[in-house]
């Protein structure tokens, strides 16, 4: 069943949890198409993930349309959300329309994400007034890096812990049809989604949540350098994945591969031939 906005505010109202996955390639879309996964988030983390940077700050409009455009075309029934990078729409509501509609155009996405609460409510008014979704991002927002000293959890005092609320309010009022909630207490999370009406899709902050997202490199184990508290490792792909090039490794320098079974023929003559040829 082709995944939409109608259907995932659907889910919330019959409380079935909803399935989201980072994805950046095509690939990989595919291989997630055929699980059941609701929706994919070509987020900004692609940054780290796939370029290399130390967090998501570098990202540029043509990181996102690149990868954004490769994971659709991977996708038939999975709902797609792109990430707006840093500064695609925090310069004014004019600019965050026009990224969004590039990011729409340009990758066939179904919805735009960006973050913060309060200090966005403009440009996500704005862009669902143009007719594209958006999904919210609250709590700990990574492009905020270095507002926040660092990847901290936020809201465990009182005072954060409100103004985190009024951004859950002040996103679902500006039109936003669901929200993620990073890296925040569990309870607090669970308190949010009780109050809205939108779903809530939470990394992080636990299972009172509508729906959960995670970093599919995370899920599958494929970095071991650091591992954040709330990633559960589904398979230890990343060691599948060395094993796999230590053997293919060992067997080309071998000479084992390639075997016969790997090899197109020719007609012996044919090569006698270009032997005597000078």
């Amino acid at each position: 069943m082709k995944n939409t906005v109608a259907s995932l505010m659907k889910m919330k109202e019959k409380g079935e949890k909803i399935s989201m996955l980072t994805c950046y390639d095509y690939s990989t879309a595919k291989l997630m198409e055929k699980s059941g996964i609701n929706t994919i988030l070509v987020g900004d983390s692609l940054g780290n993930t796939m370029l290399g940077y130390k967090d998501t700050l570098a990202v540029t409009m043509e990181d996102m349309i690149h990868h954004g455009v490769a994971v659709v075309r991977g996708c038939e029934d999975i709902f797609v959300v792109i990430d707006m990078p840093f500064m695609s729409y925090q310069t004014s509501v004019y600019d965050a329309v026009v990224n969004a509609g590039r990011l729409i155009k340009e990758t066939g996405g179904n919805a735009v994400k960006l973050e913060g609460g309060a200090a966005v409510t403009e440009q996500i008014k704005a862009i669902t007034d143009a007719g594209i979704p958006v999904v919210a991002h609250i709590g700990m927002t990574p492009q905020s890096v270095n507002a926040f000293g660092g990847f901290k959890v936020q809201g465990k005092c009182e005072d954060k812990a409100r103004q985190i609320l009024q951004d859950a309010f002040d996103v679902q009022e500006a039109g936003a049809f669901a929200v993620v909630l990073e890296c925040v207490p569990a309870k607090l999370a669970a308190l949010i989604s009780e109050k809205l009406t939108i779903p809530t899709i939470g990394i992080g902050a636990g299972e009172g949540c509508d729906g959960q997202v995670l970093v599919w490199q995370d899920m599958l184990g494929l970095f071991s350098d650091y591992v954040p508290k709330f990633v559960k490792h589904f398979a230890g792909v990343g060691d599948i994945m060395v094993k796999a090039f230590e053997d293919y490794d060992r067997e080309v320098k071998s000479g084992v591969f390639p075997a016969e079974e790997h090899c197109f023929k020719i007609d012996d003559e044919i090569i006698d031939k270009l032997r005597e040829d000078k």
